[in-house]
């Protein structure tokens, strides 16, 4: 792994006062995001949890890349959404997949 690389976890679950209709809205935005991301040659696993409230997305990116990453998403769900963004010193899984 590229030494300024290190793995992030964003965790977002919805608020308490959104719907399952907010999360249809805000669906194509989270995937515009997703896409973005992975249409510049990188890689995200992304999905959600079985409570169909909770999602996960796991990806590779220098700090700046990653704050960066996280303010957009911040942007299009802070209305919706309760998120956090956590460096994961997991095994450098991600960049033995993007060879």
């Amino acid at each position: 792994m590229d030494e300024d690389k290190k793995c992030w976890v964003l965790v977002s679950s919805l608020k308490e006062d959104s719907s399952i209709d907010d999360l249809e809205r805000l669906t194509p935005l989270v995937k515009n995001l997703i896409d973005q991301w992975q249409s510049s040659g990188k890689i995200m696993w992304s999905g959600s949890f079985e409570d169909n409230n909770t999602g996960m997305a796991v990806f590779e990116a220098t700090k700046e890349e990653a704050e960066k990453f996280y303010e957009n998403y911040r942007t299009a769900c802070s209305d919706l959404l309760e998120y956090r963004l956590h460096q994961w010193n997991a095994m450098p899984i991600l960049s033995v997949l993007s060879r």
